[in-house]
């Protein structure tokens, strides 16, 4: 099965991909000890790296992520002088104790057998290399670290709100990810992360009485037990047991420990086994239970709507901060109402598909992750939980035009950690980024939008795409082009703002003036609704997409010519007297961002 992931998702490339495509791979072996009564821990990692660019490498970069938890760090500074708090952060790095704080540190890095030189920069380890590598060459890279657990401060760390012992995320050198647009070696002042896509081979030694949650999947459950076999107690009777996990064909490895967990498995889909971790608390098993159907029910959303999930298993694990999805398993808080609780598991088990295996830079392209994700579970909420919401998307939509109308609004293509405001940066990733995929709908149809999707994941899985590779996948599928909008609006600030200006009789015939107030242009949909009842619709296409849509609705419609950027006014001109007309709307779906709605509308009192 390793073997055939391997081969078939990560190097056959689709002929639609661009033939010049390429990503490098790694190898990970490693071992952790961790202490649980001082929280430090130790271990060795040996990595082969495959340089599969072509480019030869003269440096490396590790991430040490955990370096960020200390007083001082860039991300204690970016959270002080931030002009709005970060409301994920519930605690002064400034003010955090000894015991609080996390470190990892690097000893005797080698290549291929030999000490090279590093450059320590906080959470970026710079590795100047002995021996360039060449294109399609490989080296193996060797070293021992040691690190401090923090608080969950953010994320990762010991001693959660809940009581959940360790979350062991980001925790070990984790190397840099070198791609078609360098090396994406950021500082951490915690955002997001990036990975090199690889196979994982990880032991795990800790006291015998924690039930560990992780990626991959566990090589020794026999010896284990605790819910992964019919073994209720591991073997061993006193001191530490190891647990072996290998995750083959992902781009990040994390853990969870806890010594009072409930394991539940559930059946998934296809024969997936989901798991469940969480506290052994009477005020949550229920809502814990009820979750567990709910979630093969998910995933059987998300593999109609995107692609079949590509691993045996998955994990819902109480820990971390809030929710934060990994490889192959999720940390959320697990103490919520039952809506909450379901509406994080279905947002991070989405990421499984919007990053973990689609994985977009999410420093750079944070929406294309964020905002796909947001789209799809309150797509997929409103149908599992039978909610009947008409238009599920409203508060995506809300959450915008907030952003829209707020002064801070920077473009989408702003890197994660340069926005100005925190409010900035969760309103553009995540409403902003899924308002994209509803108003793409509006612009080819729901029908081209979700054949667009299973097209993306089909050709884009296991890979890095960009923004630019999606645009190209819905251009292909529907017949439109779109350079126009992933440009006003993801680098751009630019809004839309249509109005009806004036709506004049003219020989028998009804002209409406229609006005662009705004600089991005969109298609409209115009629906007529006449007083004897009847309703007709008319399309109004634009230049730029040198195409038109395929007519969605249950009405025929009326297709006009094309709406020129560089003209403000169009005029329409409706085969009806203005008498008979009862009303005219533009967007009857409201699926355009359209920042002002009140003169978007005709009535016959007006």
């Amino acid at each position: 099965m390793r073997l055939f992931l391997i081969c078939c998702s990560l190097f056959s490339i689709s002929a639609n991909v661009n033939s010049q495509y390429w990503q490098q791979s790694v190898d990970y072996t490693m071992s952790v000890s961790l202490d649980e009564k001082t929280s430090n821990y130790s271990g060795k990692q040996k990595l082969i790296y495959k340089n599969n660019s072509p480019e030869t490498l003269h440096k490396v970069f590790y991430h040490l992520y955990f370096n960020a938890f200390q007083p001082g760090s860039e991300m204690a500074v970016q959270l002080k002088n931030s002009p709005d708090k970060n409301t994920r952060f519930d605690v002064s790095l400034d003010s955090i104790t000894k015991d609080q704080q996390g470190f990892l540190k690097v000893d005797n890095l080698t290549q291929d057998g030999v000490l090279v030189k590093t450059v320590d920069s906080e959470t970026i380890l710079e590795v100047i290399l002995n021996r360039p590598i060449e294109p399609g060459d490989s080296s193996v890279f060797e070293l021992s670290f040691r690190g401090h657990v923090p608080d969950v401060i953010r994320r990762a760390g010991k001693n959660s709100s809940e009581g959940v012992a360790f979350s062991m995320a980001q925790w070990y050198p984790k190397i840099a990810e070198y791609d078609l647009e360098g090396w994406n070696a950021d500082p951490y002042i915690g955002r997001e992360f990036h990975g090199v896509w690889g196979n994982f081979d990880v032991k795990i030694t800790l006291d015998k009485d924690f039930m560990v949650a992780s990626s991959g999947y566990l090589q020794n459950a026999d010896e284990i037990g605790m819910g992964y076999s019919e073994r209720k107690k591991p073997k061993t009777k006193k001191g530490k047991i190891t647990w072996h996990f290998i995750a083959p064909n992902v781009h990040d490895f994390t853990w969870a420990a806890d010594k009072d967990y409930i394991h539940d498995t559930y059946p998934g889909p296809n024969n997936v086994t989901l798991h469940f971790f969480y506290k052994n608390d009477p005020r949550i098993i229920e809502n814990w239970k009820k979750l567990q159907p709910h979630t093969a029910k998910m995933m059987e959303y998300y593999n109609e709507k995107i692609g079949d999930y590509p691993y045996k298993q998955y994990s819902v694990v109480q820990g971390g901060d809030g929710g934060m999805e990994y490889a192959m398993l999720t940390l959320i808080t697990g103490g919520r109402n039952y809506d909450a609780l379901f509406g994080v598991t279905a947002h991070e088990l989405a990421h499984s598909w919007f990053q973990h295996v689609l994985a977009t830079n999410e420093t750079k392209h944070e929406w294309m992750d964020e905002g796909f994700t947001s789209f799809i579970d309150e797509l997929a909420s409103n149908e599992i939980l039978d909610k009947k919401k008409e238009f599920p998307l409203e508060s995506s939509y809300v959450r915008y035009f907030q952003l829209a109308g707020s002064g801070g609004e920077m473009p989408q293509s702003t890197n994660a950690n340069r926005y100005f405001h925190n409010y900035a940066y969760e309103l553009t990733a995540y409403s902003k980024g899924a308002v994209f995929l509803a108003q793409l709908a509006y612009i080819i149809g729901y029908e081209k939008l979700f054949e667009t999707l299973r097209t993306y994941y089909s050709e884009w899985k296991f890979k890095h795409p960009l923004p630019n590779d999606f645009r190209r996948i819905a251009e292909r599928v529907s017949g439109i082009q779109l350079q126009w909008y992933l440009t006003d609006w993801t680098q751009t600030t630019n809004k839309i703002d249509y109005a009806i200006d004036s709506v004049v009789d003219k020989n028998n015939l009804t002209v409406l003036r229609l006005k662009r107030k705004e600089l991005m242009p969109m298609p409209l949909e115009i629906l007529v609704v006449l007083k004897n009842g009847e309703t007709e619709l008319h399309y109004i296409p634009i230049s730029l997409m040198r195409g038109e849509k395929q007519n969605t609705y249950k009405m025929s419609w009326k297709v006009h010519p094309d709406w020129s950027w560089s003209h403000t006014d169009y005029f329409l001109e409706i085969n009806h007297p203005k008498k008979e007309i009862e009303a005219i709307i533009i967007d009857p779906s409201n699926l355009m961002a359209d920042i002002n709605k009140t003169d978007n509308y005709f009535t016959s009192k007006k």
